[in-house]
């Protein structure tokens, strides 16, 4: 990697770009079953991930503008929204939590209410100072066992965290332990995902067996899983997660299930997409260790009366004090033929007044998407604003959260 940085140091980079020293250093199992399905390749702390599907011999141009993966995208986005898709989901982080006092423990740690047995809940986890140290998923598996899922490429720096906040005097039976690699698993999405589902189990997985933000093990095919309903996609929707070993064997079984529906591998240029279309945010983006939960919305999960919780101090005087100097707003950008990729700055006239997160195009709602963090007088719907596209000055507008089912009724079919 050094002499490839040293032979690159007055070469253009493009967004789009994959570098190839040090790769590949860790496979998901079905790494070479989506390879020879065609996935292209991108990379998350080491781990090789599907960025886009595409035909044998098919290369992307490296590019600033929207290149020549946009149209296999655009498939595989309609795959999911109209249809079924299907996310190897091995880059998610999952942590689990045991113990008497794991849920104790979990409710000093995080800011949000925990889910009551067999339910998820999402919660930003703070430090002291109010800021964000994660925007994380918590799944109470109903038998003592506790899940945490995050960023992959964050595992380290969270089980430092974790383990800095394990206080011997009270949580010495508390163990959280890092599952990342014995599990992995994938993401089923879409309006049929229930049918390919239910073809696999004897269970039922009804909306009334199993609703939206719930979870439970069960058996997938000969497969022991734990599935949890929800989809960052937006969609109705299933994170079905199985012990590495079978990684394998899933993958062919949802595939199989799935074909009679028109199932499609998709990658993450399209979850890139489809969670734009959704105001959904992600870490290094919309969220990092700077921000705090009044600038990104994330406040709307923190339970302020449960009691005490690392950073609640600082969250709440925020709160009530309205002090946070930015708001993440959606943008509906006018740019034809290129997006943004994160901190173009945001001007109006001619003053800037924040900076854009990430963009991409919402290849459904059709147009160019950004989300931003913008001063809290410019982030009502309607206001005008301009940016910077590759140079270029740009319009776009700050439009009301989730251009795509704002209600958000597909994820609670």
């Amino acid at each position: 990697t050094t002499g490839q940085f040293y032979s690159r140091r007055f070469v253009m980079t493009y967004p789009n770009e994959q570098l190839p020293a040090g790769r590949p250093l860790n496979k998901a199992p079905v790494h070479d079953a989506m390879k020879a399905a065609g996935a292209l390749w991108g990379v998350s702390w080491g781990l090789e991930v599907p960025l886009v599907f595409a035909p044998e011999g098919f290369e992307e141009t490296p590019t600033l503008k929207r290149s020549n993966a946009f149209e296999l995208v655009a498939e595989e986005c309609r795959a999911v929204r109209e249809s079924v898709g299907l996310l190897d989901i091995s880059g998610f982080s999952r942590y689990e939590v045991t113990g008497w006092d794991a849920e104790a423990w979990l409710d000093r740690t995080m800011a949000g209410r925990l889910p009551k047995p067999g339910r998820v809940r999402l919660s930003p986890m703070l430090a002291p100072d109010g800021r964000l140290k994660g925007d994380l998923t918590i799944l109470n598996w109903g038998d003592g066992a506790w899940w945490i899922m995050g960023s992959y490429y964050l595992r380290e720096w969270h089980m430092r965290w974790f383990h800095d906040r394990l206080d011997p005097t009270r949580d010495g039976d508390v163990q959280v332990r890092d599952i990342s690699d014995a599990t992995v698993g994938f993401s089923l999405s879409g309006p049929k995902s229930r049918d390919v589902l239910a073809a696999l189990t004897h269970e039922d997985v009804s909306h009334e067996a199993l609703p939206f933000m719930s979870c439970r093990p069960m058996d997938v095919g000969l497969i022991r899983a734990k599935v949890g309903r929800l989809s960052v996609a937006g969609e109705l929707g299933y994170e079905i997660n199985c012990p590495a070993a079978a990684h394998v064997t899933l993958r062919e079984m949802l595939l199989e299930a799935g074909k009679a529906a028109g199932i499609r591998e998709y990658g993450y240029y399209a979850l890139n997409s489809l969670r734009l279309e959704k105001s959904f945010g992600i870490w290094s983006a919309e969220f990092t260790q700077g921000y705090t939960p009044g600038m990104t919305g994330l406040d709307r999960w923190i339970a302020f009366g449960k009691g005490d919780f690392v950073g609640r101090e600082a969250a709440l005087a925020e709160r009530e004090k309205n002090t946070a100097p930015q708001r993440l707003v959606t943008l509906e950008v006018d740019s034809p033929d290129a997006d943004a990729s994160g901190f173009e700055p945001v001007w109006l006239r001619g003053r800037r007044v924040g900076f854009i997160t990430s963009g991409g195009y919402g290849h459904i709602v059709g147009k160019s998407l950004a989300m931003a963090l913008v001063e809290p007088e410019f982030a009502e719907p309607g206001t005008a604003l301009r940016t910077h596209i590759v140079g270029v000055e740009r319009e776009a507008a700050v439009i009301p959260v989730s251009p795509y089912d704002p209600p958000g009724e597909k994820m609670r079919m």
